[in-house]
């Protein structure tokens, strides 16, 4: 175990390197972390092989830091900020995840008419075509200290893009698996599955909230967080382990929910010292969240991606973004909002990833072809549209001009 720790230390430490390489091409760290991930992962030259990434302590670990990740939401979800636009997030929020659904559903169900595929797999890529990864487009934010109306919407639509994604996908599959498959997913998981984390997240952030009113020395204050953040993880093991049938909880949820509940609680003040004396250890823990979402990624899928995974992509991105468009117009929101929101929403892998597997696990008996095509298309769509989407979201970013605004306006998102 001593020898696995010690590779993943210097994975990390390449990972940092390389990102910061990559930054140097005026592109985002992310990017070079993800490459890194793929070129350290099992498919290449396996410093991060599998016996790590499928160590207990490894997946413990990574749940952890995904739900200090999930601060970078929650710290942003202060009442007093969202109240004035909170109606058009939720309204965006559903078209460009609704919108995505359906569309991605459409094109594949059009697709496997023709092909004489089963036209229930078309609504299972429309399922896990809405879902987005919010950390790559978060770290975006975070190093490019983006601020103005596409980062203020972005980062509440975060958390919500997850709990759609959640509701609409275990719908689907509870579907599906009722019609054909012998392996019923039971209909109680899908909003436990959502509602749970949040649940965890309150509860903990509540008592944080009360421990972190008082001003307290630094030391004393990120003692409090962590042994907080640690809390909320263990109650997310002991259901994800021993309560749940699938370990499916979202860690970042249950983070984001967690610092939602204690930012209301403080003064805007404390909140921003506590975050900036924090941030070395989000800093570290985004390292370690996107290596691990490049590390799977199989760099030679890209060789291979077939028609399937083009169409994938292209109607995903279609979808995010002309549903993002029309919530925007509806609402009245911004231009830059209406016209560059899209960009930053293609991010993808993470989820995707994690709901490819489930569909994998609920066809793999019943239909085996429409499992392999599943994780076939997916697995590659995910290594050719996370290159492409981080510098395409950082793009949407630039042409909002929303670059270097935050240290301007002392907008506290991870300060």
């Amino acid at each position: 175990m001593t020898l696995l720790i010690f590779k993943w230390i210097i994975a990390i430490i390449v990972a940092f390197f390389i990102g910061k390489l990559v930054s140097k091409l005026k592109l985002p760290s992310i990017l070079g972390w993800l490459i890194a991930g793929m070129i350290l992962g099992p498919h290449a030259l396996s410093i991060l092989d599998s016996s790590i990434l499928q160590a207990e302590w490894y997946e413990n670990i990574v749940r952890i830091l995904e739900c200090v990740v999930g601060l970078m939401i929650g710290t942003e979800l202060v009442w007093k900020k969202i109240k004035k636009s909170g109606k058009s997030i939720i309204i965006t929020t559903l078209t460009q995840s609704l919108g995505t659904f359906f569309l991605v559903s459409l094109v594949f169900g059009v697709v496997f008419y023709f092909v004489d595929g089963p036209i229930y797999l078309a609504f299972i890529f429309g399922g896990i075509a809405l879902a987005t990864a919010p950390a790559p487009a978060l770290s975006v934010v975070r190093e490019f200290k983006t601020d103005g109306p596409v980062t203020k919407t972005l980062i509440p639509m975060a958390a919500l893009d997850d709990m759609v994604g959640v509701v609409v996908f275990f719908t689907v599959i509870a579907i599906v698996a009722g019609n054909i498959s012998e392996q019923k997913l039971p209909g109680y998981m899908i909003p436990i599955v959502v509602l749970l984390p949040l649940i965890i997240g309150l509860a903990t952030g509540l008592l944080a909230g009360l421990l972190l009113k008082k001003e307290r020395k630094t030391l004393d204050t990120l003692v409090i967080l962590i042994g907080m953040i640690l809390i909320t993880s263990e109650i997310g093991f002991i259901f994800n382990n021993h309560i749940m049938p699938k370990p499916i909880l979202n860690f970042m949820l249950m983070g984001m929910a967690f610092s939602a509940a204690f930012s209301n609680m403080i003064t805007e003040d404390r909140l921003e010292k506590i975050m900036n004396d924090f941030n070395p250890i989000l800093g570290i823990s985004m390292i370690i969240v996107i290596l691990n979402l490049g590390a799977p990624l199989d760099y030679n899928l890209i060789l291979g991606a077939g028609l399937f995974t083009l169409i994938y992509i292209v109607a995903r991105a279609l979808g995010k973004y002309f549903g993002a468009f029309f919530g925007a117009s509806i609402t009245n929101s911004p231009k830059t909002v209406r016209n560059y929101l899209g960009l930053t929403l293609l991010p993808h892998s993470g989820v995707s990833l994690v709901f490819t597997g489930i569909a994998v696990s609920v066809l793999a008996g019943p239909d085996p072809k429409s499992a392999e095509i599943i994780q076939g298309t997916i697995a590659a769509a995910a290594v050719v549209n996370e290159v492409i989407a981080v510098i395409v979201a950082k793009k949407g970013f630039e042409l909002a001009g929303e670059f270097g605004k935050k240290d301007t306006d002392h907008i506290k998102l991870e300060q």
